[in-house]
């Protein structure tokens, strides 16, 4: 009897795991690129995690909390303005309609992630938009990034002040998001203080190119770049040097993913073997570690 009971006792714990492993979650963003980019490799993250994770978006370039609340805000006054419909069409009220959502995102624009004046009224309105909507949903805040170090500008910060350095963005940003997090009772994706850790390790920190001469490139020639979290410099039409320090490269978007996953299946990614194309296996390694490290700090944070 006792080996019927045990062999019975683990059946079921295999099937409640296999069940859970499958479940669907529903994930549905409201942001720009920087959501974009943290959530590139979520999908092949949760596929190779047996995780079936459908995504919705409400996503436009540069867009703020402001702007989403205003689209928003032109809809239910007009469901057939063109102005509350910029979703490929569809309003905010629509796509949160389609069907049920389990966890929705919010973040601030990164322009204005240190700057507190520019999230309210319209992180609080937002907040009860989509819970009048979706009541079962967990909203949380989507902790953005600072810009890499050589930006030529980075983020405003105390009202309409620009940030000097990307130690006064992360700063503005993080006290900021942590603020706006406790005042509305939500989780927070803490992408920004994982970029950070990564941007000063002293092992695997990005370092410019000592030999690259930035005021005279050629084309097609670039700088080295290794370790970059960042797209980094690039020519445009052949002719223009430019340099996005602002949005993540493969590498940036594989960590963002990290963070994700083990926020959203609550399973730490570190035996995943997958990887984008040009990560090097020991510097995902060092992306994942540095995932579980800032989730660690976020997760002591919001018990105290």
């Amino acid at each position: 009897m006792k080996k019927n009971a045990v062999l019975c006792f683990s059946i079921l714990i295999t099937l409640l795991t296999v069940s859970t492993s499958f479940a669907q979650l529903r994930l549905f963003l409201i942001g720009n690129s920087f959501s974009q980019n943290a959530t590139t490799y979520l999908p092949q993250l949760a596929q190779e995690g047996h995780k079936h994770l459908l995504i919705g978006r409400a996503e436009l370039g540069g867009c703020s909390l402001q702007r989403h609340w205003e689209i928003a805000m032109a809809a239910e006054a007009d469901p057939s303005a063109e102005a509350g419909r910029p979703y490929d069409g569809k309003s905010l009220r629509t796509l949160l309609s389609e069907g049920t959502w389990d966890v929705v995102t919010i973040q601030q624009a990164s322009i204005l992630s240190g700057d507190s004046s520019s999230y309210e009224p319209y992180a609080s309105q937002l907040y009860a938009f989509i819970k009048s909507i979706q009541p079962h949903a967990e909203v949380v805040f989507h902790q953005t990034w600072a810009y890499r170090e050589d930006a030529p500008a980075f983020g405003e910060i105390n009202g309409n002040k620009t940030a000097k350095t990307n130690a006064e963005m992360y700063a503005g940003l993080k006290e900021t998001y942590q603020h706006m997090a406790r005042k509305l009772k939500v989780r927070l994706i803490p992408d920004g203080d994982a970029f950070w850790l990564a941007y000063h390790h002293p092992k695997w920190a990005f370092k410019k190119d000592p030999n690259f001469d930035y005021k005279n490139p050629m084309y097609p020639a670039l700088p080295l770049e290794k370790n970059s979290l960042n797209k980094g410099y690039f020519y445009e039409h052949e002719k223009l040097f430019k340099l996005d320090a602002n949005h993540a490269n493969a590498a940036g978007c594989y960590l963002a993913g990290l963070v994700w996953y083990e926020f959203l299946f609550h399973e730490s990614p570190a035996k995943l073997r997958f990887k984008p194309t040009g990560v090097s296996k020991t510097f995902a390694q060092h992306l994942k570690t540095t995932a579980g490290k800032a989730l660690k700090q976020e997760h002591l944070r919001g018990k105290n």
